[in-house]
């Protein structure tokens, strides 16, 4: 075990990318492993779309664009840039960490391609998640289309504010994939499906175009998805535009994140 640890730090060491959460170090003594990765203080999207507290404020939607194209960026370095290629595995808000500016950082990064027998683990705990691409349900194989339907999921978390599973709610719309894709390009739809947190401070266009993007995504048929780098280009179109109508209008979309910082356009791009 402890050859394998140091060849999955070997591995894992190398994967460098602004949106992809650093390996800072790691602890081998008495049989126990750990990986130290770097910090990031504002805690993960999960938390913010859906832990609530006295000091939480609701992402506004430009932001939320942001951190798309940001964990857009990594999954297509990890997918298009590394060679071999890495599949993640494991896409879900819970693994994007956003730091003071809420830029998005990707963790976990290589820990499943790089462990042994983590396919059947994963495939184990994600039963009933809502982020598992339907050939994954079935078969438990990863791929790079199951990462881009699990991204997808996480989109959909953007726009709605809902969990990707919720037995909470009403059968019919427990599951969000099930619940959203038929109604992604009904407009009238989409604007009742929008996260009610965003209390109508978002650009319609944007909008529909991200939504477009999730279809995309979220096909149950594995070949029809698109690549990470299609997506990237996709979703520097939707912020391209976005500025544009901001250098028009002099306006932006929203409210004040958590932290009280401004959200600038022009951190979409970084």
């Amino acid at each position: 075990m402890s050859d394998n640890f140091m060849e999955m730090v070997s591995n894992i060491s190398q994967l460098h990318h602004t949106n992809v959460t650093e390996l800072v170090g790691y602890c081998s003594e008495h049989g126990q492993h750990l990986l130290v990765y770097e910090f990031h203080k504002n805690g993960s999207l999960y938390d913010f779309l859906h832990i609530s507290d006295e000091y939480s404020k609701p992402l506004i939607w430009n932001t939320r664009v942001k951190i798309a194209l940001g964990t857009a960026r990594a999954l297509e370095y990890l997918h298009e840039v590394c060679s071999p290629s890495v599949v993640h595995k494991n896409i879900k808000s819970a693994n994007i960490l956003l730091d003071a500016e809420l830029n998005p950082h990707l963790s976990d990064s290589g820990l499943a391609t790089f462990i042994p027998n983590a396919d059947e683990v994963l495939n184990r705990d994600d039963v009933g998640s809502g982020y598992s691409a339907p050939e994954v349900t079935m078969s438990g194989q990863y791929s790079l289309k199951s990462d881009v339907y699990s991204f997808g999921v996480v989109m959909l978390e953007l726009l709605t504010g809902r969990k990707p599973f919720d037995s909470t709610r009403p059968r019919q719309e427990q599951s969000l994939v099930r619940w959203a894709t038929p109604q992604l390009h009904d407009i009238d739809a989409l604007s009742k499906m929008v996260d009610p947190a965003l209390k109508g401070l978002y650009p319609v266009k944007s909008l529909s175009r991200f939504a477009d993007v999730i279809a995309l995504c979220v096909q149950p048929e594995p070949e029809f998805r698109p690549p990470m780098s299609e997506v990237v280009e996709a979703l520097v179109r939707l912020v391209q535009r976005a500025n544009m109508s901001k250098r028009t209008t002099g306006t932006d979309q929203g409210a004040s994140p958590r932290t009280g910082n401004p959200d600038n356009t022009h951190d979409y791009m970084s």
